[in-house]
């Protein structure tokens, strides 16, 4: 029975789609994708569809345009976590999702020469949303930073920043505190932070630069670029130093995964396409990422130079002591109060990691004294076992070390995973020379020693030789202070 020429008789304008359909879809409304709509009711008693805002989506032929500045301001928060919140359309007190009182995040972009939006993005809004429960605002300028002609968007990006004040004004105005406020900015997108920052003299409370833009900013002074001075606390993770970022530092402490520029797994010709120009300038944001998950520490070493902590030469920790080394990323700031306290407040922190999540890579020392009279040059490799009988390599690429008699050499070493005990330790000497003698390395004590984890025991092995291309594989003793016993020596097992 169609029962709508009742309906119309009496006055009525219905669909029965709404009248049977709507319970249906009211029930299935948290299974919606992250385009989700809101049902919102008009005068004449209808539902209206409401699109909730999105991230500007534009293509290569937008780039090759142009495109004018326009900015969307896309507030999150664990009650509106799939549906934004359109800041740039009202006053912040007339905001339904804002609480002012809040810590308030803000993730800004870089240039964007396809148009379409950054591939992390949706990754970066869900794990902060779910570290902390806060205002997240994501700094939608791809109208404006979308174009080939990089030098447009570079120009843009103090317009944006003026934008951005207009809102904070707004937020102090309803209760906010600089204090609480966090950018997180993506190649331009951290030169923004730095004059937002510069605007409030640098009373923000942190502000996180993801490998800052170096064209354009390279060379100039602090106040038209990112500088540690735009926040109470700076901090910068730099992975492309060589094309697309900034090589010098520019915050109150700068890291420098696998020192800076070429990153494990990225692409090394242009022959593997936009990845080669894109994979080192983005690392920094997966590292970042990383940080967010948790699944392990990025512990980073204060150095002068990467080629020094290659050498071993900065594994020392103790100007943070109690704490630890510090870790790359969103907990970076838990080192706040030691870092500032430096004079000049600038520290620069290196790190190898690995090709791939959670990049985290654990470091050791190995250690060693030799005896033979004529210097000894090459390389050790080194394989360690746990009681398992799990085997691991050494993941970093070490330079050759030179063996002086009754001299200690210290050589760097990382794993991709840290063994709680090790049962066994395997080491293989090599000068890589294809002709001349054989060497051999005599050894009086070779000590491993973790620096991921101090508090480790250090594993020794005393008096014994390793001969040129020979894997030497041993089981190693808790170190001795005053040298070891005849008693104490296990048997080699080559």
């Amino acid at each position: 029975m169609d029962i709508r020429p009742w309906f119309q008789r009496c006055g009525f304008s219905l669909d029965l789609n709404e009248l049977f359909l709507w319970p249906v879809v009211e029930k299935r409304r948290p299974h919606l994708s992250s385009k989700k709509i809101n049902m919102k009711e008009s005068s004449r008693g209808k539902y209206a569809e409401k699109k909730c805002p999105e991230f500007t989506d534009l293509s290569l032929g937008n780039a090759l345009t142009g495109t004018d500045l326009k900015v969307q301001l896309l507030l999150y928060t664990r009650q509106n976590q799939n549906c934004s919140e359109n800041l740039s359309e009202h006053n912040v007190i007339a905001s339904s999702s804002l609480n002012t009182t809040k810590k308030t995040v803000f993730v800004i972009h870089g240039y964007r020469p396809t148009g379409s939006p950054p591939v992390w993005l949706n990754d970066i809004k869900e794990l902060l949303l779910a570290l902390e429960d806060f205002n997240l605002i994501i700094v939608d300028w791809n109208r404006g930073a979308t174009t080939v002609i990089y030098p447009t968007a570079a120009h843009n990006t103090k317009k944006v920043a003026y934008i951005l004040k207009k809102l904070i004004d707004q937020m102090l105005a309803d209760g906010a505190s600089l204090d609480s406020i966090y950018m997180i900015g993506v190649s331009l997108g951290a030169h923004i932070a730095g004059f937002v920052g510069q605007m409030y003299n640098g009373k923000l409370g942190r502000i996180t630069g993801l490998d800052p833009a170096g064209p354009l900013f390279t060379g100039k002074p602090p106040d038209e670029r990112l500088d540690h001075t735009d926040a109470q606390f700076v901090d910068v993770i730099h992975t492309d130093i060589d094309a697309f970022g900034f090589r010098k530092p520019l915050g109150n402490i700068d890291f420098y995964p696998n020192g800076g520029a070429d990153q494990p797994g990225c692409p090394q010709t242009i022959f593997s396409g936009s990845k080669y120009f894109k994979c080192d300038h983005q690392r920094s944001v997966y590292l970042f990422l990383s940080s967010l998950k948790r699944n392990c520490n990025i512990t980073t070493y204060p150095c002068d130079s990467y080629s020094n902590f290659k050498k071993g030469k900065c594994a020392n920790c103790e100007d943070f002591h109690p704490a630890s080394c510090p870790v790359l990323g969103y907990y970076a700031d838990l080192w706040k109060k030691q870092l500032r306290k430096k004079n000049p407040p600038e520290t620069t922190a290196y790190l190898d990691t690995l090709e791939q999540e959670p990049y985290c890579m654990y470091n050791y020392f190995i250690e060693i004294i030799t005896w033979n009279k004529s210097v000894r040059r090459g390389l050790i490799k080194i394989k360690i076992t746990d009681y398992s009988g799990n085997t691991i390599d050494s993941h970093m690429k070490c330079e050759p070390t030179t063996f002086l008699q009754y001299r200690q050499a210290s050589i760097l070493v990382g794993f991709n995973q840290d063994f709680d005990k090790i049962s066994r330790i395997s080491l293989t000497f090599s000068t890589n020379s294809l002709i001349g003698p054989k060497y051999k390395l005599r050894i009086i004590r070779m000590r491993l020693r973790s620096i991921t984890n101090p508090a480790r025991l250090h594993l020794c092995r005393y008096d014994f030789v390793l001969p040129e291309n020979i894997e030497v594989t041993f089981k190693p003793i808790p170190c001795q202070k005053k040298g070891v016993t005849a008693s104490e020596k296990e048997p080699l097992l080559t």
